[in-house]
């Protein structure tokens, strides 16, 4: 069977995805960049999910737009050395060039959620 183009394109895409998730020897983090919060105040708490699960604003939950639902996640602030570990049952975020929305709670445990935002880098466990 001939791969289209197409397919050949879906086929690449979908490889470089399973390298991007596969951790690498010696590899630190998955991702660097910005994370914001919500949950709290803006009407989520208690909300459907893109997993299907309710939102629960206080717990270790994380917003990715394109890790499974499920995957696990440590969370590191950058600046202060913070850590938490969320795991991914939503998606997001939609703002910002961000790479992560944090829940309220795990955002409290690495950064005053008064910033709105904090650098960050993430590593798959």
């Amino acid at each position: 069977m001939a791969l289209t183009s197409s397919s050949s394109f879906l086929m690449k895409r979908l490889l470089l995805s399973l390298l991007l998730l596969a951790p690498l020897p010696g590899q630190a983090a998955l991702e660097c960049g910005y994370a914001s919060h919500y949950g709290v105040g803006d009407g989520y708490h208690g909300e459907r999910t893109a997993s299907g699960s309710p939102f629960n604003a206080y717990a270790m939950v994380a917003a990715h737009p394109w890790l499974p639902f499920g995957t696990r996640l440590r969370v590191k602030n950058r600046n202060n050395g913070r850590s938490v570990v969320v795991t991914v049952n939503d998606r997001g975020p939609y703002y910002g060039g961000r790479i992560l929305d944090l829940s309220y709670g795990s955002f409290a445990r690495i950064a005053s959620p008064s910033q709105g935002e904090a650098s960050i880098c993430i590593s798959r466990l």
